[in-house]
């Protein structure tokens, strides 16, 4: 099953990788595609997982564009960028 998700806050590849890593760590899910261009994030699921994925990519600061966009969530995705960024 495959699942699209506009977010907020995705910047550049280091954001990229820490929301490739944190998805991946989901049960059932099996492959992640980032366009960072776009803000979009395409989960390829073995089930209907959405509600999992979307609150993963909440608490790593990107959430669902139309979600509440908060101080805090910019301040997690700022932190997950630097992150993805040492770790890719």
């Amino acid at each position: 099953m495959k699942q699209e998700i506009y977010i907020e806050n995705l910047k550049c590849g280091g954001c990229a990788a820490t929301i490739k890593k944190g998805l991946l760590a989901i049960d059932a899910i099996s492959n992640v595609e980032i366009d960072v261009e776009k803000s979009i994030v395409t989960v390829n699921s073995e089930k209907d997982n959405i509600e999992q994925v979307k609150e993963k990519l909440s608490k790593l600061g990107y959430p669902e564009v139309g979600n509440k966009n908060t101080i805090v969530h910019k301040a997690k995705s700022f932190v997950s960028c630097a992150v993805g960024r040492i770790d890719s």
